[in-house]
C-alpha cells in the first residue's frame, strides 16, 4: 500500500450509508496513532453530516483489526505516553456511541485486542464463519483493561473475564451465541447481510433511531426507576416528532407512511 492512500477509505451512497474502511493491511489494520486519528476524523464527520443514516465498519486485507500496533507502543515506554495512547482511544470509541446513527462492524477476519473492543462499541456486527475474536493482550503480559469495558458491555460478565484472563479466541458461532456479533454468514454472503441490515435501519426515521440509540445507552448505567424515567421522556418527544405522528397515523389509515 502506497504511504499515500488513505488509513481509512470513506464512502457514502445516495442513501446515507457511510463506509469507513480500514486500510492499513500490511498491519492487519492495527490501530496505529495515525490510524486512530484518521478514524476519529472520519466519524467526526459524520457526526457533523445530517445525511448520514448508518456507518459501516470494515476492513481490507486478512484481518479486520489486530489491535493497538505493539512496535509502535514499544518504542516510547512512559505512563504519560501510554496514558494519552489509550485516551485516545478510548475517545474514538466514544464517539462511535454518541454518533446518532448506527454503526455496522463488518467483520471478515480476526478482530484482537482492541480491534474486538472496536467490534463490541459498535452498535450491530456481522461477521463470516471464519472470523475469530480474542481480547489477547495478556498474552503478552498486558490485561486488555480498556477493551474490557467494552467487552463486559456486550457479554455475560464470566463469558468475558474468561476471555479477558485466558487470551484465547473464540469462533464467529461462539461470539454470536455470547452477544459480541448479532449475525454470522458465509464469506459471500457478507456484503448481503450487512445490507440488509443498513437497508433496514434507513427505511426507518433517522429522529427516532437517534433518539433511540441515545435513551438505550444512557439508560444502561441507570438504576432501573431512573431509566424508566428517561425512557417515558425520550418516548414522549418521539411521539411528538412529526415522523412517529405521520406514522402512527399511517398505521391507523392502513397505509405506508409518508417520510418524505
Amino acid at each position: 500500500m502506497s504511504t499515500l492512500e488513505p488509513l481509512v477509505l470513506h464512502e457514502q451512497d445516495a442513501r446515507g450509508v457511510v463506509t469507513l474502511t480500514l486500510n492499513r493491511p500490511a498491519a492487519f489494520n492495527a490501530l496505529s496513532e495515525a490510524m486512530l486519528e484518521a478514524l476519529q476524523a472520519a466519524l467526526d464527520r459524520v457526526a457533523a453530516d445530517a445525511g448520514a443514516r448508518v456507518v459501516v465498519i470494515a476492513a481490507v486485507g486478512k484481518a479486520f483489526c489486530a489491535g493497538h500496533d505493539l512496535k509502535e507502543m514499544r518504542a516510547e515506554p512512559s505512563q504519560a505516553y501510554y496514558e494519552r495512547l489509550f485516551d485516545q482511544c478510548g475517545r474514538m470509541m466514544m464517539t462511535i456511541q454518541r454518533l446518532p446513527v448506527p454503526v455496522i462492524a463488518r467483520v471478515h477476519g480476526i478482530a484482537t485486542a482492541a480491534g474486538c473492543q472496536l467490534v463490541a462499541m459498535c452498535d450491530l456486527a456481522v461477521a463470516v464463519r471464519e472470523a475469530r475474536f480474542a481480547v489477547s493482550g495478556i498474552n503478552v503480559g498486558l490485561f486488555c483493561s480498556t477493551p474490557g469495558v467494552a467487552l463486559s458491555r456486550n457479554l455475560s460478565r464470566k463469558a468475558a473475564f474468561e476471555m479477558l484472563v485466558t487470551g484465547e479466541f473464540i469462533s464467529a458461532d461462539e461470539a454470536r451465541a455470547k452477544g459480541l456479533v448479532n449475525r454470522v454468514v458465509d464469506a459471500e454472503a457478507l456484503d448481503a447481510e450487512v445490507e440488509r441490515l443498513a437497508a433496514s435501519i434507513v427505511a426507518k426515521p433517522r429522529a427516532a433511531v437517534a433518539m433511540g440509540k441515545a435513551l438505550f445507552y444512557r439508560q444502561l448505567e441507570k438504576p432501573i426507576d431512573a431509566a424508566y424515567d428517561d425512557a417515558v421522556r425520550t418516548m414522549a418527544c418521539n411521539m411528538m416528532d412529526a415522523s412517529a405522528l405521520e406514522g402512527v397515523q399511517a398505521f391507523i389509515d392502513k397505509r405506508k407512511p409518508d417520510w418524505r
